[in-house]
């Protein structure tokens, strides 16, 4: 039997039919809600962004700690380390650093607490008799003269607030509990070291299941990125710290030294606000310059002159020591980050912001600006 082979039919034309084309799609119009559902809708969408933001400001402290508490534990990650290059093994350094919180906690109850109690106690008492004493003495009055009265008038306003007790109370809620009062305080401390114990516990296991939700294809770079933004925070945060301790210590022996009452509380003062670069070290010299010349005149001069000498040896010497290999804030963005920080949660918050620029720096630095170079 002859095989016969098939051979495409041809039209008229000689031209092959082509396959048949496909369906073309239907358009299907957008269903249209009436104006009685789209207000319901938009009715419960707003009632649940009202009722999510009452819900986060009423947990805001709570969630401010744990912000705190996750801030701390990346700066004490830069002490863990610090010790892994002494030979400490990874279990050993987290035990000498939870002992350090440790230490810290019990410092703060047993020792410091009582004293800045005493001390702003023998502060509201001694200032105005101070002041009396002063305005007493023969040059004040040819000095208040020259300035039309606005040297008295400054002097009679900073003993008033002195010995006012709820600027004092004011004061420790700014410095100490951050807009709580001073019992929230101590247990919000309490809350946040032991947080911080935990978070630094599991910090490195937290960052790899983080690290972890990131897509694979750029988790190598995210993780590059994330982990020098998060050395130069530890690194700009202890750095910080040191510099602040630094001057705390050299605050207190300062006024020990030429006489000045309260020199305890002021180190512990100027040890919170030197921890903002640039304008914490001149306002810490402000305060104490006035206070020692409230003492004596010839106290103010010497706390004036040397104040100044060490804010030189900070910023040529202490500075680039400490904080070499962190990342280099401009002026202008301390400032601005200082003033919103401040605006927005006080003390602490102008202490977060300027960190959280430094890595929006250091972000824009390495990340953007190479892509906008290689586009």
């Amino acid at each position: 039997m002859r095989s016969t082979r098939r051979v495409p039919s041809e039209n008229a034309t000689g031209a092959t039919p082509k396959a048949a084309t496909a369906p073309a799609a239907v358009a299907v119009a957008p269903t249209r809600r009436g104006p009685l559902a789209s207000g319901y809708i938009f009715t419960l969408g707003a009632i649940g962004a009202v009722a999510t933001g009452l819900a986060l400001y009423g947990l805001s402290s709570l969630l401010f700690s744990v912000f705190f508490a996750a801030f701390a534990t990346v700066g004490l990650d830069s002490l863990l380390r610090w010790f892994e290059r002494r030979k400490f093994t990874r279990a050993w350094a987290l035990v000498t650093v939870i002992l350090l919180i440790v230490a810290v906690l019990v410092t703060i109850i047993w020792v410091v607490l009582p004293v800045v109690v005493q001390q702003v106690q023998h502060l509201a008492t001694v200032i105005p008799q101070e002041v009396a004493t002063m305005k007493d003495q023969g040059w004040f009055d040819p000095a208040n003269a020259a300035s039309n009265g606005v040297l008295g008038t400054f002097i009679t306003w900073i003993s008033s607030e002195i010995s006012n007790p709820s600027v004092w109370a004011a004061l420790g809620s700014g410095l100490v509990g951050f807009g709580l009062s001073v019992v929230n305080a101590i247990a919000s401390g309490f809350f946040i070291a032991i947080l911080t114990i935990y978070f630094i516990a599991s910090y490195d296991n937290t960052k790899q299941a983080a690290y972890k939700l990131v897509a694979a294809s750029h988790r190598a770079s995210f993780v590059k990125y994330t982990e020098r933004i998060l050395q130069n925070f530890g690194s700009y945060l202890s750095g910080m710290v040191t510099l602040a301790f630094f001057n705390a210590v050299y605050s207190v022996i300062l006024l020990v030294v030429t006489g000045v009452p309260g020199a305890f509380l002021i180190g512990i003062v100027a040890f919170f606000i030197t921890l903002i670069p640039l304008i914490g070290t001149v306002l810490t010299t402000i305060a104490m310059t006035i206070l020692a010349f409230i003492h004596s005149p010839v106290s103010g001069l010497v706390v004036l002159i040397l104040m100044l000498i060490y804010m030189q040896v900070e910023a040529y010497i202490l500075t680039p020591k400490v904080m070499g290999k962190a990342v280099q804030i401009p002026g202008s963005v301390v400032l601005i980050s200082a003033l919103a920080g401040s605006t927005l949660f006080g003390l602490a918050g102008a202490l977060v912001a300027i960190p959280i620029s430094a890595g929006i720096i250091l972000i824009i630095k390495e990340v953007v600006m190479p892509r906008k170079e290689r586009s």
